[in-house]
Protein backbone atom coordinates (compact mmCIF):
# COMPACT_ATOMS: atom_id res chain seq x y z
CA UNK A 1 0.00 0.00 0.00
CA UNK A 2 1.63 3.29 -1.05
CA UNK A 3 2.14 6.10 1.43
CA UNK A 4 -0.24 9.05 1.06
CA UNK A 5 0.09 12.63 2.23
CA UNK A 6 -2.74 13.33 4.66
CA UNK A 7 -4.97 16.40 4.70
CA UNK A 8 -5.25 18.92 7.53
CA UNK A 9 -8.67 17.89 8.82
CA UNK A 10 -8.78 15.86 12.02
CA UNK A 11 -5.19 15.10 11.22
CA UNK A 12 -4.40 12.61 13.96
CA UNK A 13 -7.47 10.54 12.96
CA UNK A 14 -6.38 10.42 9.34
CA UNK A 15 -2.92 9.28 10.42
CA UNK A 16 -4.42 6.63 12.70
CA UNK A 17 -6.69 5.38 9.92
CA UNK A 18 -3.80 5.09 7.48
CA UNK A 19 -1.68 3.16 9.99
CA UNK A 20 -4.69 0.93 10.74
CA UNK A 21 -5.00 0.15 7.04
CA UNK A 22 -1.30 -0.72 6.83
CA UNK A 23 -1.70 -3.08 9.78
CA UNK A 24 -4.82 -4.66 8.29
CA UNK A 25 -3.12 -5.35 4.93
CA UNK A 26 -0.08 -6.89 6.59
CA UNK A 27 2.38 -4.10 5.90
CA UNK A 28 3.03 -4.17 9.64
CA UNK A 29 2.93 -7.63 11.17
CA UNK A 30 1.49 -8.23 14.61
CA UNK A 31 4.31 -7.91 17.11
CA UNK A 32 6.51 -5.82 14.82
CA UNK A 33 7.89 -2.44 15.82
CA UNK A 34 6.48 0.59 14.03
CA UNK A 35 8.82 3.13 12.45
CA UNK A 36 9.96 5.88 14.77
CA UNK A 37 7.71 8.84 15.41
CA UNK A 38 10.18 11.07 13.59
CA UNK A 39 10.22 8.84 10.50
CA UNK A 40 6.43 8.55 10.45
CA UNK A 41 6.11 12.33 10.63
CA UNK A 42 8.51 12.80 7.70
CA UNK A 43 6.93 10.11 5.52
CA UNK A 44 3.37 11.26 6.20
CA UNK A 45 4.23 14.94 5.83
CA UNK A 46 2.78 15.89 9.22
CA UNK A 47 3.98 17.16 12.59
CA UNK A 48 5.32 14.90 15.32
CA UNK A 49 2.58 15.96 17.80
CA UNK A 50 -0.04 14.75 15.30
CA UNK A 51 1.75 11.40 15.04
CA UNK A 52 1.82 11.15 18.84
CA UNK A 53 -1.93 11.73 19.01
CA UNK A 54 -2.52 9.09 16.33
CA UNK A 55 -0.37 6.51 18.09
CA UNK A 56 -2.11 7.10 21.40
CA UNK A 57 -5.49 6.78 19.66
CA UNK A 58 -4.35 3.43 18.25
CA UNK A 59 -3.18 2.36 21.71
CA UNK A 60 -6.64 3.14 23.10
CA UNK A 61 -8.18 1.06 20.31
CA UNK A 62 -5.88 -1.83 21.17
CA UNK A 63 -4.12 -1.79 17.80
CA UNK A 64 -0.65 -0.89 19.07
CA UNK A 65 1.20 -1.42 22.32
CA UNK A 66 3.52 1.11 23.96
CA UNK A 67 6.52 -0.67 25.49
CA UNK A 68 8.51 1.54 27.82
CA UNK A 69 12.04 1.99 26.55
CA UNK A 70 11.40 -0.09 23.42
CA UNK A 71 8.92 1.78 21.22
CA UNK A 72 5.51 1.20 19.65
CA UNK A 73 4.58 -2.31 18.52
CA UNK A 74 1.61 -3.71 16.59
CA UNK A 75 -0.66 -5.45 19.09
CA UNK A 76 -2.11 -8.90 18.64
CA UNK A 77 -5.63 -8.80 17.15
CA UNK A 78 -8.48 -8.65 19.63
CA UNK A 79 -11.63 -10.75 19.24
CA UNK A 80 -13.85 -7.67 19.61
CA UNK A 81 -13.04 -4.27 18.13
CA UNK A 82 -12.44 -1.55 20.68
CA UNK A 83 -14.32 1.64 19.82
CA UNK A 84 -12.53 4.95 20.01
CA UNK A 85 -14.82 7.48 21.73
CA UNK A 86 -12.48 10.33 20.81
CA UNK A 87 -12.88 9.97 17.03
CA UNK A 88 -14.72 13.27 16.64
CA UNK A 89 -12.67 15.21 19.20
CA UNK A 90 -9.60 17.34 18.46
CA UNK A 91 -6.25 15.93 19.49
CA UNK A 92 -4.65 17.10 22.75
CA UNK A 93 -2.01 19.28 21.11
CA UNK A 94 -4.56 20.94 18.85
CA UNK A 95 -6.77 21.43 21.90
CA UNK A 96 -3.94 22.98 23.93
CA UNK A 97 -3.14 25.37 21.09
CA UNK A 98 -6.77 26.52 20.97
CA UNK A 99 -6.71 27.11 24.71
CA UNK A 100 -3.41 29.01 24.38
CA UNK A 101 -5.01 31.39 21.87
CA UNK A 102 -8.26 31.94 23.77
CA UNK A 103 -7.39 31.62 27.44
CA UNK A 104 -4.40 33.91 27.19
CA UNK A 105 -6.69 36.74 26.13
CA UNK A 106 -9.34 35.71 28.66
CA UNK A 107 -6.76 35.93 31.45
CA UNK A 108 -5.79 39.41 30.24
CA UNK A 109 -9.45 40.50 30.27
CA UNK A 110 -9.92 39.06 33.73
CA UNK A 111 -6.92 40.98 35.02
CA UNK A 112 -8.45 44.22 33.73
CA UNK A 113 -12.04 43.61 34.82
CA UNK A 114 -11.97 41.37 37.90
CA UNK A 115 -13.47 42.70 41.12
CA UNK A 116 -12.12 41.62 44.51
CA UNK A 117 -14.99 39.18 44.98
CA UNK A 118 -14.23 37.55 41.61
CA UNK A 119 -10.83 36.48 42.85
CA UNK A 120 -12.21 34.65 45.90
CA UNK A 121 -13.29 31.45 44.08
CA UNK A 122 -10.10 31.51 41.98
CA UNK A 123 -7.98 31.60 45.14
CA UNK A 124 -10.12 28.84 46.61
CA UNK A 125 -9.51 26.62 43.59
CA UNK A 126 -5.76 27.14 43.91
CA UNK A 127 -5.94 26.22 47.60
CA UNK A 128 -8.00 23.12 46.81
CA UNK A 129 -5.55 22.15 44.10
CA UNK A 130 -2.69 22.51 46.59
CA UNK A 131 -4.48 20.26 49.08
CA UNK A 132 -5.07 17.62 46.44
CA UNK A 133 -1.48 17.74 45.19
CA UNK A 134 -0.27 17.14 48.77
CA UNK A 135 -2.55 14.11 48.98
CA UNK A 136 -1.46 12.90 45.52
CA UNK A 137 -5.05 12.75 44.31
CA UNK A 138 -6.66 13.93 41.09
CA UNK A 139 -6.75 17.72 40.64
CA UNK A 140 -9.06 17.88 37.61
CA UNK A 141 -12.05 19.38 39.42
CA UNK A 142 -10.07 22.21 41.05
CA UNK A 143 -8.15 22.78 37.81
CA UNK A 144 -11.40 23.20 35.87
CA UNK A 145 -12.82 25.52 38.55
CA UNK A 146 -9.71 27.71 38.26
CA UNK A 147 -9.97 28.22 34.51
CA UNK A 148 -13.74 28.71 34.56
CA UNK A 149 -13.38 31.17 37.43
CA UNK A 150 -11.03 33.29 35.35
CA UNK A 151 -13.58 33.34 32.52
CA UNK A 152 -16.27 34.54 34.96
CA UNK A 153 -13.93 37.28 36.19
CA UNK A 154 -13.98 38.88 32.73
CA UNK A 155 -17.67 39.78 33.27
CA UNK A 156 -18.33 38.63 29.72
CA UNK A 157 -20.89 35.87 30.10
CA UNK A 158 -20.25 34.54 26.59
CA UNK A 159 -16.73 33.49 27.56
CA UNK A 160 -17.73 31.18 30.42
CA UNK A 161 -19.36 28.46 28.27
CA UNK A 162 -16.48 28.77 25.80
CA UNK A 163 -13.93 27.83 28.47
CA UNK A 164 -16.20 25.15 29.90
CA UNK A 165 -16.67 23.62 26.46
CA UNK A 166 -12.97 23.73 25.64
CA UNK A 167 -12.09 22.11 28.95
CA UNK A 168 -14.63 19.31 28.63
CA UNK A 169 -13.91 18.76 24.93
CA UNK A 170 -10.26 18.15 25.67
CA UNK A 171 -10.78 15.59 28.40
CA UNK A 172 -11.38 12.70 26.03
CA UNK A 173 -9.86 9.24 25.82
CA UNK A 174 -6.56 10.37 24.26
CA UNK A 175 -5.96 13.03 26.93
CA UNK A 176 -6.73 10.50 29.67
CA UNK A 177 -4.28 8.02 28.19
CA UNK A 178 -1.58 10.69 27.96
CA UNK A 179 -2.13 11.53 31.62
CA UNK A 180 -1.96 7.82 32.46
CA UNK A 181 1.47 7.64 30.84
CA UNK A 182 2.89 10.97 31.97
CA UNK A 183 1.15 12.50 34.98
CA UNK A 184 3.43 12.62 38.02
CA UNK A 185 3.53 14.39 41.36
CA UNK A 186 6.17 16.72 39.94
CA UNK A 187 3.96 17.70 37.02
CA UNK A 188 1.02 18.36 39.34
CA UNK A 189 3.29 20.61 41.42
CA UNK A 190 4.38 22.44 38.27
CA UNK A 191 0.73 23.03 37.32
CA UNK A 192 0.05 24.35 40.82
CA UNK A 193 2.94 26.81 40.54
CA UNK A 194 1.64 27.93 37.13
CA UNK A 195 -1.78 28.61 38.64
CA UNK A 196 -0.25 30.61 41.46
CA UNK A 197 1.66 32.72 38.95
CA UNK A 198 -1.53 33.41 36.98
CA UNK A 199 -3.37 34.32 40.19
CA UNK A 200 -0.57 36.73 41.15
CA UNK A 201 -1.01 38.57 37.84
CA UNK A 202 -4.80 38.72 38.30
CA UNK A 203 -4.39 40.15 41.79
CA UNK A 204 -1.97 42.75 40.42
CA UNK A 205 -4.43 43.68 37.64
CA UNK A 206 -1.56 43.01 35.21
CA UNK A 207 -3.20 42.09 31.90
CA UNK A 208 0.05 41.52 30.02
CA UNK A 209 1.45 39.42 32.84
CA UNK A 210 -1.74 37.35 33.13
CA UNK A 211 -1.71 36.63 29.40
CA UNK A 212 1.94 35.58 29.53
CA UNK A 213 1.46 33.43 32.64
CA UNK A 214 -1.50 31.59 31.13
CA UNK A 215 0.30 30.97 27.85
CA UNK A 216 3.42 29.82 29.73
CA UNK A 217 1.25 27.33 31.63
CA UNK A 218 -0.34 25.83 28.50
CA UNK A 219 2.97 25.80 26.63
CA UNK A 220 4.56 23.91 29.52
CA UNK A 221 1.83 21.26 29.52
CA UNK A 222 2.33 20.65 25.79
CA UNK A 223 6.13 20.51 26.22
CA UNK A 224 5.90 18.06 29.11
CA UNK A 225 3.59 15.74 27.20
CA UNK A 226 6.04 15.79 24.28
CA UNK A 227 9.10 15.29 26.47
CA UNK A 228 7.65 12.38 28.41
CA UNK A 229 6.43 10.70 25.23
CA UNK A 230 10.00 10.85 23.91
CA UNK A 231 11.31 9.36 27.18
CA UNK A 232 8.71 6.59 27.01
CA UNK A 233 10.33 5.22 23.87
CA UNK A 234 13.90 4.28 23.15
CA UNK A 235 16.27 6.71 21.44
CA UNK A 236 14.95 6.92 17.93
CA UNK A 237 16.97 5.61 15.00
CA UNK A 238 16.31 5.71 11.29
CA UNK A 239 13.89 2.96 10.29
CA UNK A 240 12.69 1.38 7.08
CA UNK A 241 10.10 3.38 5.08
CA UNK A 242 6.46 2.37 5.42
CA UNK A 243 6.25 0.97 1.91
CA UNK A 244 9.12 -1.43 2.72
CA UNK A 245 7.67 -2.63 6.00
CA UNK A 246 6.25 -5.84 4.51
CA UNK A 247 9.59 -6.81 3.01
CA UNK A 248 11.33 -6.02 6.28
CA UNK A 249 8.78 -8.13 8.16
CA UNK A 250 9.56 -11.13 5.97
CA UNK A 251 13.28 -10.91 6.69
CA UNK A 252 12.59 -10.74 10.44
CA UNK A 253 10.56 -13.96 10.30
CA UNK A 254 13.34 -15.98 8.60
Amino acid sequence: MPIRTVENQRLYRQIADQLTALIATGEFAHGSRLPSERDLAVQLGVSRPSVREALIALEIEGKVEVRVGAGIFVAAPRPVAVADPSNEAPGPFEHLRARWLLEGEIAAEAAKNARPEDLVPIRASVQEMQNRVRKSVDTEESDRAFHCGIARATHNSALVPVVQHLWDLGRGAIWKRMEHHFQTHELRNAALEDHRAILDMLEASDARGARAAMRHHLDRVAREFSRHWDLLQETETTTTPLVSAKKNRGSQQR
